[in-house]
């Protein structure tokens, strides 16, 4: 079976799995090996990902060790170095909703001018109307008369407004779990599972990889890149059906014994009816593969869209029912309030929990959502 390399690469000659039953015909699909880093283990040899070979190769990649880098453990530094990064790329909003309250009197004008500022940031009308309603309780019954403190009171509201969205990745303990990522053209799909898989792995975990857009070859050549990085490996195939790539990772994957295994998919428009198909196609298979399967199924949100971020929640959750989002890009021109709108419902769409935001490009900029820290960069404290 011949071995798909990433161009950094230099090629090296197949390693023959040990023989398996006849299996009936599927669609050739093959691994792409990842060389180890300068500082890691050797290679081990890279074989097959049909399941019967899988069984008896040697894991594609050795287990890594917990790491220092995990969120939870980050240095304060790091975090106080990130929270800035969150408050620079939303201080559009920030900056414009930080100006109202200064030198103003704490009246009517002051809830008008707030009213405005919260659309405009694509909070919607159902999460600012809750919000600026339980904020004139709160400011009625404390009788609160000094504008930052009203400032202060809206903070910690939105923040409870946000809270249902907050919840923490389940990577599992000893099951393989099997982790579906969908989303439009341009959304930082690829780009979100190679942090992710740099994240799990600080966390102790063993990650494999399935390059499902098998539309773009720029696609899979960019999953291999992130997969060299990560020293992870990647299960692809050179045009033909997704679907059987998202089955043989799946089965390598357990087979193996890794700790999640991510599968990407094509990016399309939720009004591209017969890709959205496609992927209903994709997630039945891999329920083929394994019956408890996706146990996650993600969606890869531009923070940058703004309103157009509730349609294709809306859809892509029809279509695959979505367990996560990941949000990304929140350092372009982002407005931060479309999160407060699906924490509302607007438009009909179900509350999704954020697992994760995007706002840079390295590897450390996609960390866990928290509804306190995004509502105090929104409100630009």
């Amino acid at each position: 079976m011949d071995a798909v390399l990433s161009p950094s690469v230099p090629s090296v000659p197949p390693v023959l799995a040990p023989k398996a039953p006849a299996a009936p015909a599927t669609p050739e699909v093959r691994e792409a090996p990842v060389p180890p880093a300068a500082s890691q283990a050797p290679a081990v040899p890279q074989a097959s990902a049909t399941p019967e070979a899988s069984a008896a190769a040697t894991p594609a990649v050795p287990t890594p060790t917990p790491a220092a880098t995990d969120t939870a453990q980050r240095p304060k530094s790091d975090r106080k170095s990130w929270l800035a990064r969150l408050k620079d790329g939303l201080s559009r909003t920030g900056s414009n909703i930080s100006s109202l309250f200064i030198g103003v009197k704490v009246d009517e004008n002051l809830f008008e001018e707030l009213e405005t500022a919260l659309i405009m940031a694509d909070a919607g009308m159902e999460a600012t109307e809750s919000l600026l309603g339980k904020l004139r309780q709160k400011v009625k019954k404390e009788r609160i008369e000094d504008a930052q403190t009203v400032k202060h009171a809206l903070r910690d509201l939105l923040a409870e407004h946000l809270t249902p969205l907050e919840k923490s990745f389940d990577a599992g303990n000893g099951q393989t779990r099997v982790v579906m990522i969908a989303g439009v053209n341009g959304a930082g799909k690829t780009t979100s599972i190679g942090k992710l898989a740099h994240h799990f792995q600080a966390q102790g975990h063993s990650v494999l990889l399935a390059a499902g857009d098998t539309f773009r070859a720029a696609a899979r050549e960019q999953l291999i890149e992130w997969g060299s990085r990560n020293n992870v490996a990647v299960i692809a195939q050179d045009g033909g059906d997704p679907a059987a790539v998202a089955f043989d990772a799946v089965n390598a994957g357990r087979a193996r014994k890794a700790s999640i295994v991510m599968v990407d998919t094509a990016g399309r428009l939720p009004t591209q009816l017969h890709l959205m198909e496609e992927l209903k196609k994709i997630k039945r298979v891999i329920g083929k593969a394994d019956g408890e399967a996706p146990h996650e199924v993600l969606l890869v949100v531009d923070g940058n869209t703004g309103q157009n971020a509730i349609s294709q929640i809306k859809a892509f959750d029809a279509a695959l029912t979505l367990t996560g989002l990941v949000v990304t890009k929140l350092d372009g021109t982002a407005k931060g309030g479309t999160l407060a709108a699906v924490a509302a419902g607007s438009q009909g769409v179900r509350p999704i929990p954020v697992y994760w935001i995007g706002v840079g490009e390295s590897l450390q900029d996609l960390q866990p959502f928290v509804a306190s820290e995004f509502a105090g960069a929104l409100l630009g404290d």
